[in-house]
């Protein structure tokens, strides 16, 4: 969810630009079927995985990469493109076949909607069907659901005593300078972030109390309790570690950001294993799960790959050979 630059991933140097990456990496686990893959119904595919660049989606993007490896395939690994766009880009155009993607992202980002579903699978169906006339088609669902929130350090909290997103726009209200926010640019600037989120909750923060900084630093700074507020994601490993509160949407003002293979639909047609070799993996994925996985990189400092087939050992889905 950043700007287009250069990127170092898994050891590989990649250049993300608007449409796709101009190089990737083999993927070479040395990997077979588990309860995922047997009878490798993607032997002989070539397939290309891809990701956004924060945590999250590394390791969904090297889960997608692995089973597809489990079942018989060759996989070219391009994750970690920056931005929001340019992964989905890539596996429209067909310069990558799939990744993980999210609900509310391509509802609101990509198909310019400027109302959530509240239903989560309602949702999905609506992204589904807009999405099938751009050549994208969307496997089923997981119940991760990577939403946007506030949060703040517990002497913060103490002082405050903020539990929502309500209290936190009369917090504005009643004491304006209490009310500091640390957030990413884009959120600052998306209909479905920053600017929404004050006009649902009737909420107005002066610019000079918001600062914009990348995702990492959000987190420590808020810890510090530099930012009474920052903007987090609600699967992310370090709202636990750093003790932060999370405060409550209780407007459901952010939509359902559930994640769900997004493939090409020419490779889809091609190879329709893809969906069953899939699904059992993304019904796996939870909240629950992603905030382990994702205190794994951001914590312990794990590299995200290994943490996914570290993963996929653990469930079952792949065997090392």
């Amino acid at each position: 969810m950043k700007r287009a630059g250069v990127l170092a991933t898994a050891g590989v140097l990649v250049l993300a630009s608007a449409c796709g990456l101009t190089s990737g990496s083999p993927m070479v686990d040395d990997v077979e079927p588990g309860s995922i893959g047997r009878g490798l119904p993607l032997e002989g595919a070539d397939l290309t995985v891809t990701s956004k660049e924060f945590t999250e989606q590394l390791i969904l993007g090297a889960i997608m990469g692995i089973a597809f490896q489990a079942a018989g395939a060759d996989v070219l690994d391009r994750t970690g493109i920056q931005g929001s766009i340019g992964a989905r880009e890539a596996v429209k155009s067909g310069d990558a076949d799939g990744m993980y993607e999210y609900t509310g992202t391509a509802w609101i980002t990509y198909q310019g909607n400027s109302e959530p579903i509240d239903d989560p699978r309602e949702q999905w169906e609506a992204v589904r069907k807009a999405d099938l006339s751009n050549g994208l088609t969307w496997l089923a669902p997981a119940s991760l659901n990577n939403t946007y929130a506030l949060a703040m350090n517990r002497a913060n909290f103490k002082k405050y005593g903020t539990k929502t997103l309500s209290d936190v726009a009369a917090l504005s209200k009643s004491d304006p300078g209490a009310v500091t926010l640390c957030v990413e640019g884009e959120f600052a600037n998306r209909a479905d972030g920053l600017r929404g989120m004050e006009k649902a909750y009737g909420m107005s923060v002066p610019a000079k109390n918001i600062t914009q900084m990348d995702t990492g630093i959000i987190y420590t700074q808020v810890k510090k309790g530099s930012c009474t507020y920052g903007e987090v994601f609600t699967t992310d490993g370090r709202i636990k570690s750093m003790n932060l509160v999370v405060m409550a949407d209780d407007r459901k003002f952010f939509p359902n950001y559930n994640a769900a293979p997004a493939i090409n639909s020419e490779t889809l047609k091609k190879w329709p294993a893809i969906a069953e070799v899939l699904d059992p993996v993304t019904r796996k994925l939870d909240n629950t799960v992603a905030r382990e996985l994702n205190a794994k990189v951001d914590v312990d400092g794990q590299d995200p790959h290994q943490v996914a087939l570290d993963w996929m050992e653990k469930e079952g889905f792949v065997k090392e050979k």
